[in-house]
């Protein structure tokens, strides 16, 4: 396949400048403490981060067993909400110990099994390339999206299936863009005329100093460059794509590479402590070398895709913006949480759409390595979006490392002054990522995929689906 690869530099946010400087301006410390509330009113919900609900919503999914059936996060509210089947009421002793760990407990109809088997049907029946689907724990319902070149015969199938699980069970809707892989990256990564995203730093399992990408990423090329032009630094040791999941362990071919634990937003930097799930309802950050920055909400969980290349599971969904050249880059939290890897979807910055994300949690444990500040570290010039990894821990209820935005101290975000001194960013969109208007130097589906691209990526050509990979 062919590929325009683009130099590596700071540069104007061509798409989605006002968003990111948006996000950007999220990213500083907040009010948002957990607190446990009175204790006389221990069947309170308590008021909780996204990320202590994340722990928590782990624990009781061990603690409830069968009777647990999801959970998601209400932002407004900041409380964790679980799903439970088969009670019988608040003298039932699940919902008892849901609610004095501080859930508010909400009695559904579907189990988590009959929702496995649902979506096990739609795998059955109806995968259909530009189809994907996900467990929305806030409507108790598998969520089903077609892109826009799901027509005729197969809408027609893919709708009869749904139909057919009924509609207390899934739901369907359209998606103005086709889905594809976001090939090309928080800071670029090249390899092969590919360009990706450096998503986080860890250290692989022989002690040895990595990071991870989209595994899409993994497969177009075996070496990897953090500039153009430059030497490889890096050489692919796994990567899994399609299949059960999107992600690559790459290793620097210098042992002695260091590398800070952080995701790299231009002149601000987000601490990065530790790998967790993803909570639906929490709100996330992403960054890539063609968007910059961009925030959003988690829509659902343990997602399939239908790429062209074929289908991948296991993936988060989410509205997150991501264009061509972002895939594999980093997804966290405000509180500097490491949650997945840009794998693909539809839509773009201007108009948005659906994207979906690997697991970082899953693809840390796939390859045995590990992310935080006790890991070796790695990508001493990859920069943004790379992580020092280690720890492979969840985020439990307190937070190992400094929260995202809160090395922010003295810097303007997004335009808001904290302490006099300027993060470069501005109106005009300057700083975060790289030249979005360099574009993705690919066309997707016969449509130039970014600013100046001129070059169709071959592998990504528009197959029947019209769903295409922009590498």
């Amino acid at each position: 396949m062919s590929h325009k690869r683009i130099p590596k530099r700071k540069a104007a946010i061509a798409v989605g400048g006002v968003a990111a400087l948006g996000a950007a301006a999220l990213l500083l410390p907040n009010a948002n403490a957990s607190q446990d509330g009175d204790n006389s009113a221990a069947a309170a919900p308590k008021t909780l981060k996204a990320a202590d609900a994340s722990d928590l919503a782990s624990q009781l999914a061990n603690l409830l067993g069968d009777a647990f059936a999801g959970s998601y996060y209400d932002s407004d509210r900041q409380q964790l909400v679980v799903n439970v089947v088969n009670v019988s009421g608040d003298d039932n002793n699940v919902i008892v110990q849901a609610k004095k760990a501080g859930a508010k407990v909400r009695e559904v109809e579907n189990s988590t099994a009959e929702l496995e088997a649902a979506a096990q049907t739609l795998k059955t029946e109806a995968t259909i390339p530009g189809t994907a689907w996900a467990v929305d724990p806030r409507t108790n319902k598998i969520l089903v999206t077609a892109d826009s070149t799901v027509t005729g015969d197969k809408w027609d199938r893919l709708e009869s299936t749904v139909q057919g699980l009924g509609a207390d069970t899934a739901t369907i809707k359209k998606s103005a863009g086709t889905f594809k892989t976001f090939a090309s990256g928080g800071d670029a990564i090249f390899g092969g005329g590919a360009r990706c995203s450096l998503g986080f730093n860890v250290t692989a399992g022989d002690g040895s100093p990595a990071f991870l990408t989209a595994g899409h990423c993994g497969v177009a090329a075996e070496q990897w460059s953090d500039s153009e032009a430059g030497d490889p630094i890096a050489t692919v040791d796994q990567a899994v794509f399609p299949g059960e999941g999107d992600f690559a362990l790459v290793k620097y071919d210098d042992p002695a590479t260091a590398a800070p634990s952080e995701v790299d937003l231009g002149d601000q930097t987000v601490a990065i402590s530790q790998a967790a799930e993803a909570t639906v309802g929490a709100e996330v950050f992403r960054m890539g070398s063609t968007t910059g920055l961009a925030n959003g909400q988690v829509l659902g969980l343990d997602a399939t895709v239908n790429y062209p290349e074929g289908t991948v599971t296991g993936l988060i969904q989410t509205d997150v913006c991501a264009e061509p050249g972002d895939s594999g880059g980093s997804l966290f939290t405000q509180d500097g949480l490491a949650i997945g890897l840009t794998s693909g979807g539809s839509g773009d910055c201007t108009v948005g759409g659906e994207t979906f994300f690997q697991p970082v949690t899953t693809a840390l444990e796939a390859v045995g390595a590990t992310l935080g500040d006790a890991g070796a570290g790695a990508g001493g010039e990859a920069g943004a979006g790379e992580e020092a990894g280690a720890g492979g821990e969840e985020a439990g209820g307190e937070q190992a490392g400094a929260g995202a935005g809160e090395e922010a101290g003295g810097q303007e975000v997004g335009g808001q002054e904290v302490g006099g001194e300027e993060v470069g960013q501005d109106a005009a969109g300057q700083g975060v990522g790289q030249d979005a208007g360099q574009g993705v130097g690919q066309e997707a589906g016969g449509e130039e995929a970014g600013a100046g691209a001129e070059e169709q990526n071959g592998a990504g050509a528009e197959d029947e689906s019209g769903l295409t990979e922009t590498h």
